[in-house]
């Protein structure tokens, strides 16, 4: 008796993701909104450590608050 099994795809994780995350992000950085003004409280997932408030109106508040987003080697002037 010979048992043959069922070819199929199974798509990885890396699609199933892409497929998932597709519908959340903007089709282009333009099509990003947010607050300008006001006080902003980033969720424990993102700022897990260290500071999570930051006013938008201090400048030095915004560099902090957009520093973890920065890539590691990119100019910081």
């Amino acid at each position: 008796m010979t048992v043959q099994s069922a070819s199929f795809s199974v798509p990885n994780a890396f699609e199933l993701l892409c497929g998932q995350y597709v519908k959340r992000l903007p089709a282009q950085l333009e099509d990003l909104t947010g607050p300008a003004h006001g006080t902003i409280d980033l969720p424990l997932h993102v700022a897990w450590s260290g500071r999570r408030s930051y006013t938008l109106e201090q400048p030095r508040s915004r560099m902090a608050c957009t520093a973890p987003f920065w890539p590691k080697d990119s100019a910081r002037t």
